[in-house]
């Protein structure tokens, strides 16, 4: 059989798939070609005068008063007040006091007695000058370890937690293992404990009194009558400020402001139950028994114009002001007890 010639739609056919496969081979290549990098343009070189060197500004206007800012210069820099941990000494002066001492350094009294028990023994009128105290830097109680003290025992003796003691850290105890050694100086940080008060007993009108011996030679024998206080006192000095100590738990009286030599007067009428010489740092001493419950000390005076079982008027001279005893400068130690308490005389004196 005699074969065909290809006729022209043949041929546009063979045309056409060539051109598709043709395009398809020059998308591919422009597609994973890499590009050719492109010149950088030349940069143009122009030539500039040449400065002088000497900029002109503009003339300055003083009239034109720009907004601006302006600081005011501190000469002096004030110092964060950053919380110590140390304890350092205090010696004491003339008119301390252990209530001054303890304002000036932020703590309470109670803290200076507990730190210093081995010289004040728990009495703010042990206080004498070139005394040094230890300061601490909080509230608590700074001590010294015994022999057969523990951790435990020291933080139950002094009503804190464990974790006060060894937290502390200038007490330097090793947190995985804290243990105290004997005469080891601990701060104890919010530890408190009870007072041993040292106060002068005086008896009731008609009681007997006690030892002389122990309270010192102005202890009366007791045994007495006389005038009754009216209840309504009048403060004991001209002065109605204080000096040194207020009233607190470890100074249950005021100390009022005092010159030396002054009139101390009665502040009710009463009959007298010490005058004279006082054991325990009070030094020169009265006390009145007002016959109504209330009683009323003096001391530290320089002289007492008074004797055993005397009647006085509200406001009669009982003695002169001083600074005898346990004292750092005149002032007059001023209690008022009711039925064998105190009470403080804030509350019984008038308004200054």
């Amino acid at each position: 059989m005699k074969k065909q010639p290809r006729g022209w739609l043949d041929w546009l056919t063979w045309a056409v798939a060539f051109a598709v496969v043709g395009v398809a081979i020059l998308l591919s290549w422009q597609r994973f070609a890499v590009p050719r990098a492109r010149a950088l343009p030349q940069p143009t070189i122009v030539d500039l005068p040449k400065s002088s060197g000497v900029a002109e500004l503009p003339a300055f206007d003083e009239s034109i008063s720009p907004p601006v800012l302006r600081r005011i210069a501190t000469l002096q820099t004030t110092i964060p007040n950053r919380l110590r941990s140390e304890i350092v000494e205090y010696v004491v002066s003339a008119g301390d006091s252990v209530f001054a001492i303890a304002a000036a350094n932020d703590i309470t009294p109670e803290t200076i007695l507990w730190s210093n028990y081995d010289v004040l023994k728990d009495d703010p009128h042990s206080l004498v000058e070139d005394m040094v105290l230890k300061i601490p830097p909080i509230d608590g109680v700074f001590y010294q370890v015994q022999s057969d003290d523990t951790l435990e025992s020291v933080a139950n003796t002094f009503e804190v937690d464990t974790d006060a003691i060894t937290t502390w850290t200038a007490n330097g105890l090793d947190l995985a293992a804290p243990e105290l050694t004997t005469e080891q100086w601990v701060m104890i940080p919010g530890g408190q404990r009870e007072f041993q008060q040292w106060i002068v007993p005086v008896p009731a009108r008609g009681a007997a009194g006690v030892s002389t011996g122990m309270y010192g030679a102005g202890t009366c024998s007791g045994g007495y009558d006389g005038l009754y206080g009216s209840g309504a006192f009048i403060w004991p000095t001209s002065n109605h400020t204080l000096t040194g100590n207020d009233y607190w738990s470890g100074h249950l009286a005021i100390d009022i402001a005092a010159i030396l030599g002054e009139r101390i007067m009665a502040s009710d009428a009463g009959v007298i139950m010490f005058a004279g010489w006082a054991a325990g740092g009070y030094g020169y001493t009265v006390a009145i028994d007002h016959g109504n419950g209330y009683q009323t000390l003096y001391a530290h005076l320089s002289g007492v114009d008074v004797s055993c079982g005397q009647s006085v008027q509200q406001g009669q001279r009982i003695g002169s002001g001083g600074s005898t005893g346990n004292s750092t400068g005149p002032h007059l130690h001023f209690e008022v007890r009711l039925n064998g308490g105190f009470v403080n005389p804030w509350y019984v004196l008038p308004a200054p």
